[in-house]
């Protein structure tokens, strides 16, 4: 099963400097995203008063910066790490307003175009040799991990089976992997979903992770020989696959999806506010320029219909969804959109703590964990939160490695320890599916 992926080569490690390298050689060479980046800066706030905290969202609308952590502005209070990428033509007088103001920052990205050019995101027509050696330890384009999952499908029909359950909103398929042995009619399902945010591409990265580990191992390994016996997996490696291409041609930091306003020029939709479930309250904007805007409608985007269709057709044995997200280590679960304690509580949250400690027993990475609105902050029109109200009892979003060091530009020398930790954990999960509750 040699395409399921052998360890990178310390040869193939240097593939893409060395590809990077030779285009710079070339006549005519045009920086990454055409140096778009240049002199830009990643800062860390942490706001100690209130007059800071006013100080820091009047600086967000004058200086148009970019919001990593948290997503919104509005999230922003005393005490809240907030993470912001700023241009290089602003980040000297924001740094000098900041200087004045006496609040305290950290200068996280000195250059944040030098970050990308040095290959800890490096969107390349690297590791291009065969599907047969494809390599799970650097990041893909969609068009790579599509023709991923084509190849899987025809090499592994007993296992897997690839559908698309329609397209974007650029017209791209939406497709879907079910993972399991045929080994009778009815399962109970996992719903997987990867990359609903476009600059988060660890995600989709763990969706393709967690393909290749179930098929290594599923004879090897008593667990996930069981997981694959008992319960079908649904997996969709790219959720919002127009944002995420976009993000690999054009914009690296692009966060929502690529359809259009006819009031407004400014283009997407948070495809993680666009859920009808309490949909554009707190936690969502109602302005399409703002990277939590919820869309015209509940499902206005064709992705989000798509995924909710499929789901309220097999809602009856999808047993758990789980989304994955970047950045922050937390395992998190319903609800978002209020500080209500949810029915199964104790169920859930013992998953959950279960999930954690295996997480963390690897590389001793912590993960907090616990309802989303106390443990991140309250947001509407969740995917989570309405799977869960739709009568998937298990429902949680993951959101992976860092902190904020490296942010969304984490390496693709951290995609093994994340996607190793991260196995644990979902093993877990699932593993608790099959069992009765505690």
């Amino acid at each position: 099963m040699k395409f399921l992926g052998k360890p990178r080569s310390q040869p193939a490690a240097f593939l893409p400097l060395c590809w990077l390298f030779l285009r710079i050689l070339q006549p005519g060479h045009s920086h990454l995203y055409n140096n778009r980046y240049a002199g830009d800066k990643v800062i860390r706030l942490i706001p100690k008063t209130e007059e800071e905290t006013y100080a820091l969202k009047k600086i967000h609308h004058q200086f148009k910066v970019d919001l990593w952590q948290p997503s919104s502005i509005s999230y922003v209070t005393e005490g809240t790490v907030t993470d912001v990428h700023i241009s290089q033509n602003a980040s000297r007088a924001l740094l000098t307003f900041l200087q004045e103001a006496n609040i305290q920052y950290k200068i996280l990205i000195e250059d944040l175009q030098k970050v990308l050019e040095n290959g800890n995101s490096l969107p390349t027509q690297r590791n291009r040799r065969s599907l047969s050696e494809y390599n799970y330890e650097v990041y893909h384009s969609l068009e790579e991990i599509q023709s991923w999952m084509h190849h899987l499908n025809k090499t592994h029909s007993g296992l897997i089976h690839m559908f698309s359950i329609g397209r974007s909103y650029e017209g791209r398929s939406l497709f879907i992997l079910k993972l399991g042995r045929k080994s009778r009619a009815y399962k109970r399902a996992v719903w997987m979903d990867c990359g609903i945010h476009a600059r988060e591409w660890i995600g989709p990265a763990f969706c393709q992770w967690f393909v290749r580990e179930a098929l290594l191992t599923y004879r090897s390994d008593a667990a996930m020989r069981k997981m694959l016996k008992h319960l079908y997996f649904y997996i969709m490696p790219v959720f919002n696959v127009d944002g995420y291409h976009f993000s690999w041609t054009h914009d690296r930091f692009w966060r929502k999806t690529r359809s259009r306003n006819s009031r407004f020029h400014c283009r997407g939709v948070d495809a993680n506010r666009n859920w009808k479930v309490k949909w554009c309250d707190e936690g969502a904007s109602v302005h399409p320029c703002d990277d939590t805007y919820c869309g015209p409608f509940p499902e206005s985007e064709p992705e989000v219909k798509a995924v909710a269709n499929f789901l309220r057709k097999h809602r009856k044995h999808i047993q758990a969804y789980l989304s994955f997200h970047a950045y922050a280590q937390m395992l998190l679960y319903p609800y978002s959109y209020k500080y209500a304690t949810i029915p199964n509580f104790n169920c859930v949250e013992s998953a959950a703590y279960k999930a954690v400690k295996a997480l963390g027993s690897v590389y001793g990475v912590r993960y907090r964990y616990g309802p989303a609105s106390r443990t991140l902050y309250v947001s509407s029109g969740s995917s989570m939160d309405w799977a869960y109200k739709n009568g998937i009892p298990y429902a949680f979003a993951f959101e992976l490695r860092d902190t904020g060091h490296f942010g969304f530009l984490l390496p693709e020398m951290l995609i093994r320890p994340t996607c190793t930790e991260t196995m644990l954990a979902v093993k877990n999960i699932t593993m608790h599916l099959l069992k009765k509750c505690p």
